[in-house]
């Protein structure tokens, strides 16, 4: 073969770079890579109604790099998955950003519009310049943002009124509701996508099948205005600063068909028209929506509801979000909501007045089914009747499979708690298997037991079905006592329970109120255990918008309701929520947007400050006075309680000030956090004993910070007080939720570890001795058994015995402290949490004379690791030897912990 000329040789060789560096291109040659794409802290949502939607994204790095960062970005938006691909981005192109935010970036492009869905992709520079792949694409859908563009019609069933059942003065509702629309389609469909909602809840169903996997939708609001309130007794007025609906966005592009279509929705009362002492109901059951459909050759139709539209009954005979739901499967109409259904005897729907809420896209998580739990035990009791246990108590319902029986058989089904709320019963139609579970509410079960259960109940027929908000967990936190592993899981239980339609109530059996002072109490732990973000942003705006802008006053639960009781440190969560929000989350636009209702609130606390600066509310209702709540034997003084919460609430809006570089705010708010703290100080140390008193008096004191004149004294007192107690704690929800972290910043960390270990009374042990698998409301056991408001308390786990914590200097874990407080009687320990720039670590071990901790940074993230037990820096090794690391800095010996600094990337220190 003739070998080819120089010239040819060169254009050959050039070629092959070309070739070659398009590939590396591809692949990308930086040390990280964008991925976990997200925006407005979900997944690919479905709707959304900012103008300027926020982008966050997680860098990973190879393994065994260290020291990684971004340097720069380049975002690309494109209104088609094609056009992003193909690197023709219409939307918005950033160019290079030198920048390393990777969380929060907010869209800087073209204007978008209502119903435009959004294609998005990001790459990176890494710290040497070196740019990566760009990321698999991920998308958003915008919602409706100008409301003068909603062209549906809410409509309802024809048999109701406007009214709610507790206006009507009824205990039972009606039947629910079906609703159907027939539309036909000529062309080719290049897209379609509804948006709508239904109050209470609602379901959509399209050609024969239910829309989607959300359940119990919408999430929960504020809805409209209620009259009547005062006459109920409860010093709240119908004056809150915001009202909304929420509605959800859903792609069926892939369920339309040429010919006739149907869309269908089922609508059921949830809290909008509840009827019992917790609540206020709002009106009967309605729905809203509009199908937007695009085809091919870019012309559009929309399918509104409105008049047109036809009802008929359901099979559920009677749904209510406490009353439970009775269904009736002989009522069934097959192919209600698909073409080709004879609808001739339905009825034409009722319009129905809008509520006064403001319709808002759902910017929370929904409901969904998260688990699946099988029977670990069925007990035959004889005569149709079976009981079934599960193993652990859940929030969700029984799904009922492959039953056969004859028509009119009834199935009773009993869920077995200690607060039971709502009765469940399937009445077969026969001829065939058939299968049930509920729709428009959730019971509290660990155990079931059936009745009129036709032939033999096999464990295939029946599965518990959990059922909560979709968050992830996302913390995982382990050690050498099996016993803290199990309260840190019942815990866990607990919370998940009571999180449904972006709130999360007391208990999701008797009560299900949104409870402000309970949320706050356990965010922190949440946040440590949970991807609450999303969650969090949609409910803290629910406090804001419970707040009286005439008053500053925050009510004890958002969205509101009457429930049972509150007080000042219920109200406090509008201080507090936000500041530990932008710790763990690094938000500080939802930081900014609550600053001013976070001063309002402090406007309102100090109506009740006395001419010492000792604050204690007192309305006519003492229930709305609560100081410490649950406590194990006493209550420390509600004036001691309002007054540590008006220090913490102005500590907390003080640094948020600073945060927000409101100088002479943080100057002002500090100043009365000093005065509070030291009138809190004059007024209840007692100089004679050394102390601020028992049942969390001491507690509160060190959590503030006690002059260092008397602190030994009141150290020493609060030893002695839980020596003499057994070494048991004695507090509330509000003094245990700082018990144990106080205790190990106080040099008692091994009295915290056996509080912690105690199995008798009070303590976590001795609930899951008792059988618990959730954690409770009262440390004796009395009132609610599924209560997760004392986990606040268990963020010692986490950041004192594993040792990770947040820097709130540098919120959103952009630097972590790694500071283990290791005890006597653990082994080894260890928590791992996904933060906002990915997973960080610890994990430590005692063994053999030997502490070894290993710890992971994520990328462009710093960190100080603290080793303890480190008499001198020549004890500690790095990665098993003495050799240095350019991305390891020795700080210097600390109160016996050898001090360092590091850069992402996974670290081992051992001491000897």
């Amino acid at each position: 073969m003739k070998k080819p000329s120089a010239k040819v040789a060169g254009l050959l060789l050039a070629a092959c770079l070309v070739v070659s560096g398009a590939s590396s291109a591809a692949r990308g040659s930086a040390g990280i890579v964008p991925g976990k794409l997200t925006c407005e802290y979900q997944t690919d949502p479905s709707v959304v109604d900012a103008r300027h939607p926020r982008l966050s994204w997680i860098n990973t790095a190879a393994a065994g790099l260290r020291g990684q960062e971004q340097r720069a970005y380049q975002i690309e938006v494109a209104s088609t998955e094609k056009a992003l691909r193909d690197g023709t981005a219409d939307l918005w192109n950033s160019g290079k950003v030198k920048s390393p935010q990777s969380t929060l970036v907010k869209y800087a492009g073209k204007p978008l519009q209502s119903r435009e869905t959004c294609w998005w992709r990001v790459r990176v520079w890494d710290g040497k310049g070196n740019v990566s792949a760009w990321s698999e694409p991920a998308r958003w859908n915008m919602g409706i943002l100008d409301p003068s563009e909603w062209k549906c019609r809410w409509i309802g069933a024809p048999w109701q009124g406007e009214e709610s059942l507790e206006a009507l003065g009824k205990d039972v509702p009606p039947p629910a509701p079906l609703l159907r629309k027939s539309f036909g389609v000529d062309k080719e469909v290049a897209s379609a996508y509804f948006y709508g909602t239904g109050l209470g809840y609602f379901e959509l169903y399209m050609n024969g099948e239910k829309v989607g996997d959300d359940v119990l939708a919408p999430n929960q609001t504020n809805y409209g205005k209620r009259p009547g309130l005062e006459k109920r007794g409860i010093p709240v007025e119908d004056n809150f600063r915001e009202y909304r609906v929420m509605y959800v966005g859903y792609d069926v592009t892939d369920r339309v068909r040429r010919g006739e279509n149907v869309l269908g929705a089922i609508l059921g009362n949830g809290f909008y028209n509840a009827k019992i002492h917790w609540v206020m109901a709002f009106g009967s059951p309605r729905f809203f929506g509009e199908l937007h459909i695009t085809y091919a050759d870019g012309t559009q139709d929309v399918v509104l509801s409105d008049g047109s539209w036809k009802a008929s009954e359901s099979a559920i005979v009677s749904d209510g979000v406490y009353s439970g739901e009775q269904y009736d499967a002989r009522r069934e109409q097959p192919g209600w909501c698909a073409p080709g259904f004879d609808d001739s005897a339905w009825q034409p729907v009722a319009l129905r007045k809008a509520p006064e809420g403001k319709l808002v896209a759902q910017n929370g998580p929904p409901d969904r089914v998260m688990e699946r739990l099988e029977p670990v035990k069925i007990e035959k009791l004889g005569d149709g009747r079976y009981k079934v246990d599960f193993g652990q108590e859940i929030s969700g319902w029984l799904h009922l499979k492959d039953v056969r029986g004859e028509s009119g058989q009834k199935i009773d089904i009993r869920y077995i708690c200690e607060s039971p709320v709502g009765s469940n019963s399937y009445t077969m139609k026969g001829g065939g298997p058939e299968s049930y579970h509920t729709r428009f509410t959730w019971y509290v079960f660990r155990e079931v037991e059936l009745s009129g259960w036709p032939g033999e109940l096999t464990p295939e027929q029946v599965t518990a079905e959990a059922v909560y908000s979709n968050v992830a967990t996302t913390g995982r936190f382990e050690c050498s006592n099996p016993l803290f592993n199990t309260i840190n899981r019942i815990w866990w239980r607990s919370q998940t329970d009571n999180m449904h339609g972006g709130v999360a109530s007391d208990c999701p059996h008797r009560e299900r109120s949104a409870y402000t002072g309970d949320g706050q109490v356990a965010c922190v732990t949440v946040m440590h255990n949970l991807d609450a973000a999303a969650f969090y942003n949609k409910w803290i705006r629910d406090m804001w918008g419970a707040q009286n802008p005439e008053t500053g006053y925050v009510p004890n639960g958002a969205p509101w309701q009457p429930g049972c009781g509150g007080g000042v440190a219920w109200g406090a969560a509008m201080n507090i929520m936000p500041w530990e929000f932008y710790v763990h989350y690094g938000d500080r636009d939802l930081l900014a947007g609550n600053y001013d209702a976070m001063k309002e609130q402090i406007r309102f606390m100090q109506n009740w400050v006395g001419d010492d600066g000792v604050m204690l509310m007192q309305t006519p209702n003492q229930w709305m006075n609560l100081g410490d709540w649950c406590p194990a034997f006493d209550f420390p003084p509600a004036e001691m309680v309002h007054t540590f919460y008006l220090w913490r609430c102005a500590d907390y809006t003080a640094r948020a000030a600073e945060a927000l570089g409101k100088t002479d705010d943080a100057k002002a708010y500090r100043e009365l956090a000093d005065r509070t703290a030291a009138a809190f100080h004059k007024r209840f140390y007692d100089p004679q004993k050394g102390t601020y008193g028992r049942y969390g008096g001491n507690i509160f004191a060190l959590r503030i910070g006690v002059p260092d004149e008397y602190r030994d004294r009141v150290v020493a007192s609060l030893r002695q007080d839980i020596l003499d107690n057994g070494g048991h704690l004695d507090t509330g929800i509000f003094g245990t939720q700082f018990f144990f972290e106080v205790l190990a910043e106080n040099g008692l960390g091994e009295l915290a570890y056996e509080a912690m270990n105690k199995r008798d009374y009070p303590s976590f042990g001795h609930w899951i001795d008792q059988g618990a698998t959730t954690t409770w409301e009262q440390w004796n056991g009395e009132n609610s058994r599924n209560h997760p408001m004392f986990g606040g308390s268990l963020t010692w786990f986490y950041r004192k015995l594993a040792g990770l914590n947040a820097d709130p200097s540098q919120p959103g874990y952009r630097h972590i402290v790694f500071r283990p407080q290791p005890v006597s009687q653990i082994d080894w320990a260890k928590y791992a949490t996904a933060t906002p720039y990915g997973q960080a670590s610890v994990d430590w071990s005692k063994r053999g004379g030997r502490f070894t901790m290993t710890v992971e940074v994520p990328v462009g993230c710093t960190a100080t690791v603290c080793v303890p037990d480190a008499k001198a820096p020549s004890a500690v090794r790095t990665d098993g030897t003495g050799k240095k690391d350019g991305n390891i800095v020795y700080n210097g010996m600390k109160d016996d912990y050898a001090e360092y600094t590091v850069r992402s990337g996974k670290y081992t220190f051992t001491v000897e």
